[in-house]
């Protein structure tokens, strides 16, 4: 072809400008690469993704492609008699357009940003020179056979995307397995020369974050503890608290555990080889991922079953987990409210500064206070309690731990400003910690208003769930403000179900425009509740 001549300055432009636009489709790729992090690389949450959002990302990147094409074809039609080279002037609408697409992605605000980790710059790279590859490609092509459009066929490379990116994480398998291995193969010798360690593994569908900073503080009263920070409970995260925050001085390490499919718990017992375990709730979190209740079910007795001789504790508030219990044959303990199990939390007097209650372990009883709001957190205070007692913290020392647990951010935290009372449980949200956001706000007297996108990744349940879930806000709330698309029409049904003032139900695109809308309406005294905050990937 004459496209390949050593003269052609086309070859030489062609090759620059697939480079640059190699880089540019990385950036455009931002909100695909940011879902597979938080997928787990995992395709099957990538593919939810695109499900859930109905592609929506998709049609931004398709009505890009229009306009930038629909550009290059007039410039060119309007500057053909001028000469081949003019046919690149068309490009700068393309160019312009893709850089108004990126500042808006990246001005978006952004639950849990996108980590810039080797993997993922290894994944981006690939998707560089794919995308590269693609444009020369079509440059080649249309210049030998289509030289009217010539190099604007650039322009309808964002298309592309969609398929590239997991395409891009398909070639990065092998790569990323030797990398994964090199990694777990120095967390396992670093554990192995820590016979004494003691090993903790916390799972469910939710309150594992809680729970660990609970059981942290209890146990931080005789050892010297060791717990995965933040959300740390991915196979990669844990191996990097191993690796980087695991010291010869801990004596207990306590990893949270997090799954999306069956056999992502059993892999993270592989490499910590847990020795205690608790269990906080089998719930329908991450439906989406998993297929069915039963298959969470499964992911979460993969904990259970790689405990030999440690003890495990169970939440008796949870119908699941209960199930787990009566099955379990090994050194089990139940943990609950207002019933007779090993340890109960009893005479419960809650208010909006916190609970007064009695702790009851075995035969021993005390009286305790917490700041912690909430029925749930009760829960995961019992289920810390019961393996903090069994691992030699006594009654007294628990008692005392109690007394000094803070709320964790964004988990019905309490915050007070300005004559406003804010309960933030925007981290995240399932069925049964909505059901507790909104017992919690009922403790409190005055207007109550309540700015939720309703709950997700809950696969074929979510619209009877948030239509349940709009029936109880009806029962608690005064105003609803209802944020994304998602779930509005579930939530409204569900309120208006309930019998609520139509008039009071307002909805708004973004947590950004809710906020704003809440200044313009708050006169003061209001409490204000944000009960979930929407994942990145919904958005």
């Amino acid at each position: 072809m004459d496209f390949f001549s050593a003269t052609n300055l086309h070859l030489y432009i062609g090759i620059v400008l697939s480079c640059v636009n190699g880089v540019l489709m990385c950036l455009l790729a931002s909100k695909f690469l940011h879902v597979i992090q938080l997928s787990g690389y995992k395709i099957v949450g990538y593919s939810a993704y695109l499900k859930e959002t109905k592609w929506s990302y998709v049609t931004r990147l398709v009505v890009l492609c229009f306009m930038s094409v629909l550009c290059v074809l007039v410039t060119n039609s309007l500057l053909d008699g001028y000469g081949q080279y003019y046919s690149y002037i068309g490009l700068i609408f393309y160019f312009y357009f893709c850089i108004v697409f990126i500042i808006n992605v990246y001005r978006a605000p952004q639950k849990t940003p996108l980590k810039q980790t080797h993997r993922m710059q290894r994944l981006t790279f690939v998707v560089f020179l794919v995308m590269s590859a693609i444009t020369f490609a079509l440059i080649m092509l249309f210049s030998e056979y289509v030289p009217f459009i010539r190099f604007g066929v650039v322009a309808i490379t964002p298309i592309f995307l969609p398929i590239v990116v997991p395409l891009a994480h398909f070639i990065c398998i092998p790569m990323e397995s030797v990398f994964r291995q090199v990694y777990k193969t120095r967390a396992k010798k670093k554990l192995a020369s820590m016979p004494n360690l003691i090993k903790i593994g916390i799972t469910g569908s939710y309150g594992k974050t809680t729970t660990k900073h609970i059981l942290n503080v209890m146990l931080g009263t005789k050892y010297n503890v060791c717990m995965s920070p933040h959300s740390f409970n991915t196979p990669m995260g844990l191996t990097k608290v191993i690796n980087n925050y695991l010291e010869p001085k801990h004596e207990v390490l306590i990893a949270e555990m997090g799954a999306r499919q069956v056999g992502d718990i059993a892999y993270l017992c592989n490499l910590i080889h847990p020795k205690h375990a608790i269990i906080t709730g089998v719930g329908s979190q991450h439906l989406a991922t998993f297929g069915t209740v039963e298959n969470i079910y499964k992911a979460k007795k993969e904990l259970v079953d790689a405990i030999s001789d440690g003890y495990i504790c169970f939440n008796a508030q949870n119908a699941g987990t209960l199930k787990m219990y009566e099955e379990c044959t090994k050194n089990k303990i139940l943990c609950g409210i207002d019933g007779d199990y090993f340890v109960s939390i009893l005479n419960i007097k809650a208010s909006k500064k916190g609970s007064i209650f009695d702790l009851k372990i075995g035969d021993e009883i005390v009286n305790c206070s917490t700041k912690l709001l909430g029925k749930s957190n009760l829960e995961d205070i019992a289920l810390a309690s019961g393996l903090a007692y069994k691992m030699g913290v006594s009654l007294l020392g628990i008692k005392s731990a109690i007394s000094q647990l803070k709320p964790i951010p964004h988990r019905v935290e309490l915050i007070e400003e300005n004559g406003l009372t804010i309960i933030d449980d925007s981290f995240n949200a399932s069925v049964e910690s909505s059901k507790n956001a909104l017992e919690t706000l009922s403790l409190f007297d005055g207007e109550k208003i309540v700015v939720t996108p309703g709950l997700v990744e809950l696969g074929d349940s979510e619209y009877a769930e948030n239509v349940a879930f709009g029936e109880a806000l009806s029962r608690v709330a005064n105003k609803v403000i209802i944020v994304n698309k998602t779930n509005k029409q579930a939530i409204t049904t569900g309120l208006l179900k309930g019998g609520f003032d139509e008039n009071n139900i307002l909805e708004m695109e973004t947590l950004n425009d809710a906020k704003a809308k809440l200044k313009d309406i708050l006169v003061g005294g209001e409490i204000v509740l944000f009960e979930n905050d929407l994942p990145d990937n919904y958005i």
